[in-house]
């Protein structure tokens, strides 16, 4: 029992900075498409990515609209402070498909965020062996940049 309060304590507070981070990325600051769009843009594209959508090459990264790169990069920042709840659940296939998807996302966001992206997605992995990175700040100091690139980017 002491194990679960012991992993709850810092699953909690990830799940926390998760709902802050997706809070800033209510709408992209171009006043495009609406989130909700983005969501369902950014699923199908993931279905099936080109390499062309791979490359960080536009003023969104790899993907095509700013609502689509808010929507992925939100959605994907948050799924990686839940993949240590992924491990535990056991579902290995679940857990794979995630991390592939955090992957691709670090391959397609916009160079000026592409190296925070790239540390989040190093430390949320080091998270599933080593759960301290939630307790010891490592996880929060990784979020940071890209959460405040979600608020100066997404409203």
């Amino acid at each position: 029992m002491e194990t679960v309060k012991h992993l709850a304590r810092p699953l909690y507070a990830t799940a926390l900075l998760a709902v802050a981070a997706l809070t800033a990325c209510s709408a992209p600051a171009s006043g495009s498409a609406p989130l909700a769009s983005a969501t369902s843009t950014t699923a199908a594209s993931s279905a099936a990515p080109t390499e062309s959508a791979s490359a960080a090459s536009g003023p969104y990264g790899g993907y095509a609209t700013a609502a689509e790169a808010c929507g992925a990069i939100s959605t994907q920042a948050t799924g990686a402070s839940l993949l240590p709840l992924s491990a535990a659940q056991g579902k290995t296939a679940e857990l794979e498909q995630k991390k592939a998807e955090l992957a691709e996302t670090a391959q397609r966001v916009p160079e000026a965020l592409k190296a925070d992206f790239a540390r989040l997605n190093q430390v949320a992995l080091a998270g599933l062996s080593d759960q301290s990175v939630y307790s010891n700040g490592k996880f929060e100091a990784a979020m940071a940049p890209v959460t405040s690139w979600l608020s100066a980017n997404c409203h």
